[in-house]
């Protein structure tokens, strides 16, 4: 007599109708005591999966490419001691209608199956510090790469200038000290320049954002604030991202000083108390850091650069669950939303 069937009904070879029946059914059917090799249908996740002796994975070459969309935020810069407020991280996203420094919103990415696609997620750039009139770093950028994509890389933000030492540009610019203009620039389609310095020492520049240069002083000793990032709601929610910092004051005043821009940007430093110190960057929105005054050595301190962020938005019908890096995974409607605070990977 034929055989017809695969013993432990694996196959089925004895149906008509041109095609040949696997073995399916829900996670939890899933054999109690699997062997390494085995491979089935997941009618929940509807895709095909094998044990791998350890657990069970997807096999991705049976799902076709697909399209995801992205949020690249590289790290902020950090603020000048006795200086001026720092440049947010550049930003880069598909989602929505506009991107970093008035752009259009860019093109998705398309993912392949079975493709690694490697996540970098930038530091925010060291302030000055306690060493009066040292200038902030640039923040480091964010980055997704892979086989048969095109690179995207966001540049990190520029430093605040100090009293004696430069500041740089970088994806928003930082801010400059004194009469020295113009502010650091920005980068083309990632954001913008920081501003002008004030006058004497009583005022400093404050740093570009995402979607506005920083702002000029207002008057002596007032500063002007942190350019506003840009509202972005790839993850279903709007959130502001790449905030450039304020520079720091002399005035007693807390009015006085450069406020953060919205998306994380720290407020500048003013008066002479150490209660009236810069602040950081907000971490994983590549806001700038705050920039320090020139009183005592607490309110001095120019202030860290917040860290970037990398999102991507993915059809929840072909997102993998591949990751490393441990991401933080959401979902809104029919899509699954990534969110890396740190460096990772992905695998179509």
């Amino acid at each position: 007599m034929a055989i017809t069937k695969v013993p432990n009904n694996l196959i089925d070879l004895s149906g008509d109708s041109g095609a040949v029946p696997w073995a399916s059914g829900t996670t939890a059917q899933r054999p109690g005591s699997p062997n390494a090799g085995d491979f089935r249908f997941n009618t929940d996740d509807t895709k095909f999966e094998f044990y791998n002796g350890t657990e069970w994975r997807q096999i991705t070459f049976f799902l076709p490419s697909y399209t995801a969309n992205f949020l690249v935020v590289a790290g902020g810069g950090g603020g000048g001691s006795y200086g001026a407020g720092a440049g947010a991280g550049g930003l880069r996203t598909s989602y929505g209608s506009t991107s970093g420094g008035g752009a259009s919103a860019e093109t998705s990415l398309t993912f392949n199956s079975g493709t690694t696609y490697t996540i970098t997620v930038g530091a925010g750039g060291s302030g000055g510090g306690s060493t009066i009139g040292a200038g902030g770093s640039q923040g480091a950028n964010s980055e997704i790469s892979g086989a048969g994509i095109t690179t995207i890389t966001s540049i990190g933000g520029g430093g605040g200038q100090g009293s004696s030492t430069s500041g740089s540009s970088g994806g928003s610019g930082g801010g400059r000290f004194f009469q020295q203009s113009p502010g650091y620039a920005g980068t083309a389609n990632q954001g913008y320049a920081g501003s002008i310095g004030g006058y004497g020492y009583q005022a400093s520049g404050s740093g570009g954002g995402a979607s506005e240069a920083g702002h000029p002083m207002v008057t002596n000793y007032v500063n002007g604030d942190g350019g506003d990032g840009l509202a972005v709601s790839i993850t279903g929610s709007s959130v502001y991202y790449a905030g450039g910092a304020g520079g720091g004051t002399n005035s007693t005043s807390s009015g006085d000083r450069g406020n953060g821009g919205l998306g994380g940007g720290g407020d500048g430093a003013f008066g002479q108390n150490a209660a009236h110190v810069a602040t950081s960057g907000t971490a994983n929105t590549g806001g700038g850091g705050g920039g320090g005054n020139a009183y005592s050595p607490n309110s001095m301190i120019g202030k860290d650069g917040g860290s970037g962020v990398v999102i991507l938005r993915i059809p929840t019908d072909g997102y993998t669950g591949t990751t490393t890096g441990s991401p933080t995974v959401t979902t809104d409607g029919s899509n699954t939303i990534l969110t890396y605070t740190g460096s990772g990977t992905y695998t179509g």
